[in-house]
């Protein structure tokens, strides 16, 4: 198994574009807080609000929240290979962005139309999450990252995410 998730690995790096751009893994919602997140093939994100129907949306700085499949890898190999895209509640699981090396103020376009501002990167967690209580870690605290909605605009799996520049140091 060791060598398969190397290989993985392998076929990932090469795989990563040298630009800054990757794609849409899985967009995921969820109705009330505190409730697992369900994937859907399409979202859409609303200006100064965040994803439509989800429970974290609102005018605040973590209008969506954003984690890399390769942070989610981790915690696989860690000892949770069952966890999936939106266990960690995350809106959109990513693929081939180094999030948490994203800068405050970067700008984010996804698909045709929507663009989003970096605002936060990690979080403090209230509780050990139950992953953390399984394996003692958990990734999201420190890449994670938020972002809210400068422009509306629908989302898709799949879709090419842009970073479109980064904020001055």
């Amino acid at each position: 198994m060791k060598v398969l998730d190397e290989n993985i690995d392998q076929k990932r790096k090469s795989e990563i574009p040298e630009t800054n751009a990757g794609k849409v893994i899985a967009i995921s919602v969820s109705e009330k807080k505190g409730t697992l997140k369900k994937n859907v093939p399409s979202a859409k994100l609303l200006e100064d609000w965040g994803v439509e129907g989800d429970a974290h949306a609102g005018k605040w700085h973590r209008q969506v929240s954003f984690l890399a499949t390769e942070s989610i890898d981790k915690m696989r190999k860690a000892g949770l290979p069952g966890l999936r895209p939106g266990a960690f509640a995350e809106n959109i699981t990513t693929e081939f962005i180094n999030l948490p090396n994203l800068k405050i103020g970067s700008k984010v376009k996804i698909g045709e139309s929507a663009e989003l501002e970096i605002t936060q990167i990690g979080k403090e967690c209230h509780t050990n999450c139950a992953i953390y209580a399984q394996v003692g870690d958990c990734v999201m605290p420190r890449e994670g990252i938020f972002a809210k909605v400068i422009k509306s605009g629908e989302i898709h799996t799949e879709d090419k995410i842009e970073i479109n520049y980064e904020a001055e140091k």
